[in-house]
C-alpha cells in the first residue's frame, strides 16, 4: 500500500532522508475505504483524523470521521454544538467537489447498548441493560471503550456497504496509555465473555443444580458469602444472558480485525517530533508489521521550522553575545538567542526524524510544521489539511 502513494523527498535537513507520504494519493484513492490514525496520547491524533476527513471531503468523498477524544476538541473544530453516536453533518465543507463531511463521537456504552439491542428479544434487552453487572462492564470495564471504537468502526463499515452512505472512514482511535490497545481490545473482552472459567463457576446459572459437582458448590457457597445471595444472582443471570446474546463475541471481533487487515484500510501512525513519541511509533509501526496490518505512513505533527536561509545558531549565539556586551539590554540581543534556541530545536528534531528513517526506511512520512496557536475550527483544519499534503 505504501509503495504507490508515496514521493521521494527529505525527512531532515542532512542525513537520511525517506520517502515522503503522499496524502493527497491516499486520499483520492477509491480503493481506500478506512483511515486509522493512531499514536500516543497527546501526539494530534485527533486533529489529523479530523484534518484528513476534511480534505478527503473536500477533493470529492463521502467521509465520516469517528473521534474517541474525551475532550471534544473535534466537535468545536468542526463547529459541531455536540458530537454523539449518531454522525452528524459538517456544515461548511467546500462543496465544488461535491463531497460530504459527517462526524460523530464514540458513546461506549450507547455502543455497546445497540449491541445488546440487536441481538436479543426487547424483554431480555431490557433484562441485560438493567443488570448492575452489565451497567458496570459497559461503562468502565478495561478494553471496553476500545473494543466499542471497533464495533463501531464496524456498524459504520456494514451501513456504508449497505445503503452506500460513505465510501471513507477516517478512525481516531482511543487515547489509551498504549495507542494499539484497540488491537488487542476484541481478543481481551471476548474471552472474558467466553471465558470458561466464568462460565464453570456460574454453572448453575444455567443448568439444575443436582448436576453441580461438590467443588462448584463450595465456590458458589463462597461468593455467596463474600458477595452476597442478591449480588450472586445478578452476576448469574448477567452469564446468563451473555449465553445467548453475546456467544458470538469473538466473532465479531475477529470479523473487525480482518477489516484492519483487508486492502482498503491505512493506518497512519501520528507521534510529535520527541525521543518518546518516536520510540512509541516505531513499536506501532513494528507491530502493525507484525499483524500484516496495512501502513501508509507516519505524520509527524507540531514540527519547528527554521525559514530556509536563515541565520545558524552558532552565528545568531556569537553575534547576541557581541551586541549584549556592547549593549546590556540589547534587544536584538535577546532575539538573536531565542532564534539560535530554535534553530537548535529544528536540527535536534531533524536528527531524530533521521533516526527514525534510518531504522524504518520504507516507512513514507508527513512532516507538519507547528502552528501559533490550537486549531478551533475548519479554517485551522484546512490549513493542517494543506501541510498534510505537502502545500
Amino acid at each position: 500500500m505504501t509503495a504507490n502513494r508515496t514521493r521521494v523527498g527529505p525527512l531532515a535537513s542532512s542525513g537520511r532522508t525517506a520517502p515522503a507520504l503522499d496524502v493527497d494519493a491516499l486520499l483520492d484513492d477509491p480503493g481506500t475505504g478506512i483511515i486509522v490514525c493512531c499514536g500516543s496520547g497527546g501526539v494530534g491524533k485527533t486533529t489529523t483524523s479530523a484534518a484528513l476527513a476534511l480534505r478527503a471531503a473536500e477533493r470529492g468523498r463521502t467521509v465520516v470521521v469517528l473521534t474517541i477524544d474525551p475532550a471534544r476538541r473535534l466537535a468545536q473544530s468542526m463547529g459541531i454544538e455536540a458530537l454523539d453516536n449518531t454522525p452528524r453533518p459538517v456544515l461548511g465543507v467546500a462543496p465544488a467537489a461535491g463531497g460530504r463531511l459527517d462526524a460523530t463521537m464514540l458513546d461506549m456504552k450507547r455502543t455497546f447498548d445497540e449491541v445488546v439491542e440487536s441481538q436479543a428479544t426487547p424483554e431480555k434487552a431490557r433484562q441485560i441493560l438493567e443488570n448492575p453487572f452489565y451497567i458496570a462492564l459497559s461503562s468502565s470495564f478495561a478494553g471496553t471503550q476500545e473494543y466499542m471504537a471497533m464495533e463501531k468502526l464496524g456498524q459504520l463499515h456494514q451501513q456504508a456497504q449497505r445503503e452506500g452512505t460513505y465510501d471513507l472512514i477516517v478512525v481516531d482511535t482511543p487515547p489509551s496509555r498504549s495507542a494499539l490497545d484497540f488491537l488487542d481490545a476484541p481478543e481481551r473482552l471476548s474471552s472474558f465473555l467466553d471465558g470458561r472459567f466464568i462460565r464453570l463457576m456460574l454453572a448453575p446459572a444455567r443448568g439444575p443444580a443436582r448436576l453441580m459437582t461438590a467443588g462448584l458448590g463450595l465456590i458458589t457457597n463462597a461468593l455467596t458469602k463474600i458477595l452476597g445471595g442478591q449480588v450472586l444472582r445478578d452476576l448469574q443471570t448477567f452469564v446468563s444472558a451473555l449465553d445467548t446474546v453475546f456467544g458470538g463475541f469473538r466473532q465479531r471481533a475477529q470479523r473487525t480485525y480482518a477489516l484492519l487487515q483487508a486492502p482498503g484500510t491505512a493506518f497512519v501512525v501520528v507521534a510529535a517530533p520527541e525521543p518518546d513519541a518516536l520510540r512509541e511509533a516505531e513499536y506501532f509501526v513494528e507491530r502493525l508489521g507484525a499483524d500484516r496490518m496495512p501502513l501508509a505512513g507516519l505524520v509527524v505533527n507540531r514540527a519547528s521550522r527554521v525559514p530556509d536561509g536563515a541565520l545558524g545558531a552558532d552565528e545568531a549565539m556569537s553575534t547576541a553575545t557581541r551586541l549584549r556586551r556592547e549593549d546590556p539590554d540589547s534587544v536584538t540581543a535577546g532575539l538573536l538567542r531565542l532564534h539560535a534556541d530554535r534553530v537548535r530545536l529544528a536540527e535536534r528534531e531533524a536528527r531524530l526524524r533521521a533516526r527514525f528513517a534510518a531504522a524504518h526506511p520504507d516507512v513514507a512520512t508527513a512532516v507538519v510544521p507547528a502552528l501559533a496557536g490550537d486549531v478551533h475550527d475548519l479554517a485551522g483544519l484546512r490549513r493542517v489539511g494543506d501541510m498534510l499534503g505537502g502545500r
